[in-house]
């Protein structure tokens, strides 16, 4: 993971590597995505989520897009 400071900042990093812009969130989703995926994982009643509930919990944040869909 990378912290850029603007979607200017990441086109220049990346140009200058020549490498692919990847996904990018803001902190805003980092921290909903924080919530939503580690929130319950002490329950005992906790269970691995499957794709498609990874899918809406992403959906649900706004994260959607190749990078987002299960393997």
């Amino acid at each position: 993971m990378l912290l850029f400071r603007s979607e200017e900042h990441v086109t220049r990093w990346t140009e200058k590597r020549r490498a692919p812009i990847g996904a990018t969130f803001t902190p805003q989703q980092v921290w909903q995505l924080a919530t939503a995926w580690y929130g319950d994982r002490l329950s005992p009643n906790w269970r691995r989520r499957t794709p498609e509930e990874a899918r809406i919990v992403f959906e649900g944040i706004g994260l959607t897009g190749p990078f987002w869909e299960p393997a």
